[in-house]
């Protein structure tokens, strides 16, 4: 073994040499051939220790070329799966994280030793440590990395945010990745690189592709609003998902998630974005595959009165089944909130047909009691969902706007100028009746 180990020694210090001097003499294939020579020796022989050795002391030789380094690194990545235990593995990738620190030529070498070192510590459940690591990478400022590499690491840090329930510095990173970048057209996009722009690198074969990433994005996407309770953006998130090609296609896929889709818009507060995308989802024609959620939001739409009881004793069965579907349950309070979205939209048919109410009937209909009535309605007042005033010693409800003097003023000019418009036409139409009889008459 000592003799194997000499002999070793010799040979390195051999091709030490001869590196030296290709490097002085300028010959860049040389340098790199001897560089990755050494590195494939101390493999060979498994000495993974001196291979470490020799990498660090042939990065640091004085006037390194850029390529024989880059090259080095290469060759070292493509050992680490054969490393004969976890701790050689973690101590040959923090040798190369060293080496390529601070090197713009293997920023993407190091990108990918970053990704592999965070993974193996998430695998040891050290889970904060995995996304500092991750988090260390700014890689949306790397330009020859691929698109698709860029998004699955950006995600990534993401996850591992999510992870360890960092929900501030996940979306700070979720707002690198534009949701109109999944919208491009892959084969449009591709054009030939200009003279002087950097190239590109092609994504490793691991990383998913465009439409892939889409999902995972949108997925994790729900993950944070669901932490927030933000019912809107859940189903917006799950409306993307469902506009995905392989999604749309097998209705094993769109089925959980339309109905998804459907539970988080009735879940939703009521605003212009929340309405318009309840329509547009009663459209679609795949919803008469679902006629339970189709007469759901039919029912929401329809400005009528919705008795809860009777609604919840329809639809308490297909609740609790959604926590067996795909995308899980729809968490704890949702029931709650459901009751609290049909109680806001009872209110809100009240006012399209009344202008005054009493505080009594306002409640009858509600089927609450006049201090829940009162409350919810007074909540609603505050969100400016509606305008509504309570006159509570008489106990009367006034839905009518208190219109300002000067827009009282603007619409009486309105009304006699439509009044002059008025009188003048009639004029005009009797003096032309008159001038016809005139002619008439001299005829």
């Amino acid at each position: 073994m000592e003799g194997g180990g000499g002999n070793l020694d010799a040979q390195i210090e051999q091709l030490l040499n001869l590196e030296k001097q290709m490097r002085l003499s300028g010959d860049v294939a040389g340098t790199k051939k001897a560089a990755t020579d050494i590195l494939e020796l101390c493999f060979k022989a498994g000495a993974w220790k001196t291979l470490n050795d020799q990498i660090v002391v042939l990065s640091k030789r004085r006037g390194q070329l850029k390529q024989a380094v880059t090259a080095m690194v290469q060759q070292a990545m493509q050992y680490i799966d054969q490393t004969p235990d976890i701790e050689t593995r973690i101590e040959l990738i923090k040798t190369l994280n060293n080496v390529s620190a601070g090197k713009i030529y293997v920023e993407i070498e190091r990108a990918r030793l970053i990704k592999r070192l965070a993974k193996i510590k998430e695998e040891q459940g050290h889970i904060a440590e995995a996304a500092d690591l991750m988090q260390e990478m700014a890689v949306e400022t790397f330009g020859a990395m691929a698109k698709t590499e860029k998004i699955a690491f950006i995600l990534e840090q993401v996850r591992l945010c999510l992870d360890r329930q960092d929900y501030v510095r996940a979306q700070i990173l979720s707002r690198k990745i534009s949701p109109r970048v999944f919208d491009i057209d892959a084969s449009k996009e591709k054009k030939k690189p200009k003279e002087g722009d950097g190239v590109v690198e092609e994504a490793p074969a691991d990383i998913p592709s465009l439409l892939e990433l889409k999902r995972i994005y949108y997925e994790l996407m729900i993950r944070y609003y669901i932490h927030n309770n933000d019912y809107l953006e859940i189903s917006r998130c799950y409306k993307a998902i469902y506009e995905i090609p392989s999604v749309k296609e097998n209705p094993a896929q769109w089925i959980p998630v339309l109905r998804k889709i459907c539970w988080y818009l009735v879940l939703s507060p009521y605003d212009p974005m929340q309405s318009s995308l309840l329509n547009s989802t009663l459209e679609d024609k795949n919803l008469s595959e679902i006629p339970y959620f189709r007469l759901l939001l039919k029912q929401v739409v329809t400005m009528e009165v919705i008795q809860w009881t009777a609604l919840w004793n329809t639809y308490k069965a297909e609740f609790e089944n959604e926590k067996s579907m795909l995308g899980g349950s729809l968490g704890d309070k949702a029931a709650d909130d459901m009751k609290q979205r049909i109680i806001e939209h009872n209110i809100l048919v009240v006012s399209k047909y009344y202008s005054r109410i009493t505080l009594k009937r306002l409640a009858e209909l509600l089927c609450l009691t006049m201090q829940e009535a009162e409350k919810h309605l007074s909540d609603m007042v505050v969100s400016k969902a509606l305008v509504a005033k309570i006159d509570r010693p008489i106990g009367i409800v006034c839905f009518q706007t208190s219109k300002d003097s000067n827009n009282v003023l603007n619409s009486w000019a309105m009304n006699l100028e439509k009044l002059l418009d008025l009188v003048e036409k009639s004029c005009h139409q009797i003096h032309k009746e008159t001038m016809i009889h005139k002619a008439a008459l001299k005829a």
